[in-house]
């Protein structure tokens, strides 16, 4: 007895869906709930489970920009227009430049 159904019941509900659902589609229905959920326990833990604090710590000294937000003000602040440039370069003529202005305010 599942949920207060019978075996007469059970019967029932069975013939019902093999009626309306026909025998192959069933099997099919049944491994796309089985899927659906554990895609959803997957998510659920995923938004329950604690991140990675380094991550955390990177993310809240970043104020919520993304790398790419944070290299393109750095280029701003050093004057460096960053149109066009691919990522490495980018990276590299901001250290230069960072490098060249921290070098001018020690003198």
């Amino acid at each position: 007895m599942v949920g207060g159904l019978g075996p007469l019941e059970l019967s029932i509900l069975l013939l019902l869906f093999f009626v309306l659902f026909g025998a192959q589609r069933l099997p099919e229905l049944a491994n796309a709930l089985g899927r659906s959920k554990g895609e959803f326990q997957k998510g659920l833990t995923e938004a329950t489970t604690l991140g990675d604090s380094s991550q955390t710590i990177a993310d809240l000294e970043a104020g919520g920009r993304t790398p790419d937000q944070v290299m393109m003000e750095r280029a701003k602040a050093v004057g460096l227009d960053p149109t066009g440039m691919s990522v490495e370069d980018l990276e590299k003529k901001i250290k230069a430049l960072e490098a060249l202005q921290s070098d001018a305010e020690d003198e």
